[in-house]
């Protein structure tokens, strides 16, 4: 019996129309996570390493089959060393899903115009700022190694903070629905080595937290008084109050409590 008898003899039911799918949907998903990092370039270099097991037990080349065995049994430990960033991007998304999110709140819709007015006031200024607006997953983590606010977000609170002389005018502040959570956190920087990102430190801890969480993380430069805007982990630049009002609505308006 041929492949092509083979394959019209199975009997494909709903049960396996399911599973294709969700494996389809995990591939699908992994995929998109890594698209555009250099763990996409790692996985296409594992692949070509595992492969060479396959390649040298058709062509029965038992010295490279048996070094690609030792390789392959350690290989599940170098992913998880390698991809731990991935992996808790993975696992913090998959609480994330419509479902759940429904029992979240991110930024209220009131929040916007005091954040807009005042990053447009700060912006004049040349006073650099960084503001963390959590959408669906918790920045509580950084927020309790910060000062503790618990106020309502206001332009005025906001430009105070970060004037340059305070206390907590280097750190970030944390807006969880519509009020701020906390003041002077301390962000992750990314790690990523792309040219387009040589910024400061500010933006840098931008697109750090964007790339851990699904917040939306506003900074001004105090070098030239521009207004970017990071969401995973891309850097939304040269942004006027209008355009981070509407950057604002569409990453977060819709979980507006």
């Amino acid at each position: 019996m041929n492949w092509v008898d083979r394959f019209l003899s199975l009997h494909f039911t709903w049960r396996d129309a399911i599973d294709v799918l969700v494996v389809a949907c995990i591939i699908y998903n992994i995929l998109a996570l890594i698209r555009g990092t250099r763990a996409m370039q790692i996985s296409i270099g594992m692949l070509l390493l595992a492969s060479t097991f396959f390649v040298a037990r058709a062509f029965d080349l038992p010295a490279l089959e048996a070094i690609s065995r030792e390789i392959l049994f350690y290989l599940p430990f170098a992913i998880i060393v390698l991809f731990q960033h991935e992996i808790r991007r993975a696992l913090a998304r998959m609480g994330t899903n419509p479902l759940l999110a429904f029992f979240t709140r991110g930024a209220a819709t009131g929040a916007f115009e005091p954040v807009a007015h005042a990053t447009e006031v700060l912006a004049a200024k040349r006073i650099g700022a960084l503001i963390a607006m959590e959408r669906t997953q918790s920045l509580r983590m950084y927020a309790e190694t910060a000062k503790p606010l618990d106020a309502i977000v206001s332009a005025e609170l906001l430009v105070s903070l970060f004037t340059p002389g305070g206390p907590l005018h280097d750190g970030a502040a944390i807006i969880h629905g519509n009020r701020v959570l906390a003041a002077g956190a301390l962000l992750p920087l990314t790690a990523s080595n792309d040219p387009k990102l040589a910024h400061g430190t500010r933006h840098r801890a931008a697109i750090g937290l964007s790339e851990e969480s699904d917040a939306l993380v506003i900074v001004i430069s105090e070098e030239n008084g521009s207004i970017a805007a990071a969401s995973e982990g891309t850097l939304h630049e040269n942004l006027d109050r209008n355009a981070l009002i509407r950057l604002m609505d569409e990453r977060l308006g819709g979980l507006a409590a």
